[in-house]
């Protein structure tokens, strides 16, 4: 009874083995055939290797100034009787400023015009008194040089005078005003800054290797960071004719339009100097380089070939698409655009999105990437 119990109890225990066994074995024939199965094409974005003209730029920084611009200050001290302007305010050439208390200079001025008749006067007896010898010719060069005396002291007085109205020297804008009624000035006090926006100078230095390649009337592309996605157009209106001892560089000067005002003397500018003789270069999308310490590398899109050279198909007999890893040398940044210089051909297409998720020879499948041009979005294309 006790050896038909062990013999049930072995049976049963064998059937639990041989049920575990099963299920393993199904398992592992589970996997197999998942992994036995095609991956599916992974969907990436490509984009087509274009030549184009490139135009080399020499690129450096600057600083904007008003083609003129001045602190509009006292030459003489006085109080101040009247502002005539606003601050923000454009102004025309000549047009008052501000007014000076000048009581003073004026019944200065009148004294002095008094003076100035009276020897009118005397000289004009003396001249016809001393044709006839009535006074000696010391007398009347006396009078001559008291005449001219009383002239220079009214025109000082006038000079003077003037000093005390302040006018705009030329048409600008005018800053915010550093002065009001009844202060008194010394002179040398700033009453305001006066720049003229109309257009421009932007001032930089190239290095002396560079002379060669820049002239007058050459183009170039300002940016400043206060409007980062415009360029503004100039020329270089003037080159310096000295290199600079310490720092062996070249002050350059460009005039740029400023029709709108946008653009204010003292900020800091990016420039890009047009260098001449575009050249044809490869160029691709940014986001189509992949960047790592060992080297900058893209995926080429290719055909896969069997073993014997021949195009392989799938079952709509289309070319099966892998994407290839190549190792290039890149260029200048521009515009979204990257320069190859060497490891692409002209018209081949390269995997612009989804990079992330490929290995070489992957087996991918095209979409359209709507961030790039149409003519720059590709299909496949038959060798």
């Amino acid at each position: 009874m006790l050896r038909r119990r062990m013999l049930i109890m072995l049976g049963f225990v064998l059937l639990i083995v041989l049920l575990l066994a099963g299920y393993k074995a199904f398992s592992i024939y589970q996997q197999v055939k998942m992994f036995s199965v095609p991956k599916p094409p992974v969907s990436v974005a490509v984009a087509t290797a274009i030549e184009r003209p490139w135009q080399n730029r020499l690129p450096t920084v600057g600083t904007l100034k008003a083609l003129q611009g001045v602190n509009l200050s006292l030459e003489i001290a006085g109080t101040v009787k009247e502002v005539q302007f606003e601050s923000g305010q454009k102004v025309k050439a000549g047009q008052p400023i501000v007014q000076l208390d000048s009581a003073v200079e004026s019944a200065l001025l009148e004294t002095a015009q008094a003076d100035l008749g009276l020897s009118q006067l005397d000289y004009a007896r003396g001249s016809q008194l001393v044709g006839s010898q009535a006074i000696s010719k010391s007398e009347f060069d006396r009078l001559s040089a008291q005449l001219q005396k009383n002239k220079a002291t009214v025109n000082q007085l006038k000079a003077s005078l003037a000093k005390k109205h302040i006018v705009a020297p030329f048409s600008g804008t005018i800053g915010i005003r550093q002065v009001d009624v009844g202060d008194y000035l010394p002179s040398g006090t700033v009453i305001a800054t006066l720049q003229d926006l109309s257009s421009l100078y932007v001032d930089f230095s190239v290095p002396e290797q560079s002379v060669p390649k820049i002239a007058l009337g050459q183009p170039v592309q300002v940016n400043v960071s206060a409007y980062p996605t415009q360029n503004f157009p100039g020329t270089i209106s003037a080159i310096n004719p000295k290199v600079e001892n310490t720092t062996r560089n070249v002050l350059v000067r460009a005039t740029l339009a400023n029709p709108d005002s946008k653009l204010l003397p003292g900020m800091f500018a990016s420039l890009q100097v047009m260098l001449p003789d575009p050249q044809p270069k490869i160029v691709v999308p940014e986001s189509a380089i992949t960047y790592t310490l060992y080297g900058n590398s893209i995926f080429v899109v290719a055909q896969k070939k069997a073993a014997d050279g021949s195009l392989e198909k799938d079952a709509n007999g289309q070319p099966i698409l892998i994407a290839e890893r190549r190792f290039i040398e890149t260029g200048e940044h521009r515009d979204g655009m990257v320069l190859i210089t060497k490891g692409l051909k002209n018209g081949e297409q390269v995997v612009s999105a989804g990079q992330i998720k490929l290995d070489n020879d992957a087996h991918i499948a095209i979409s359209a990437d709507k961030t790039l041009p149409a003519e720059q979005n590709s299909q496949p294309r038959a060798d």
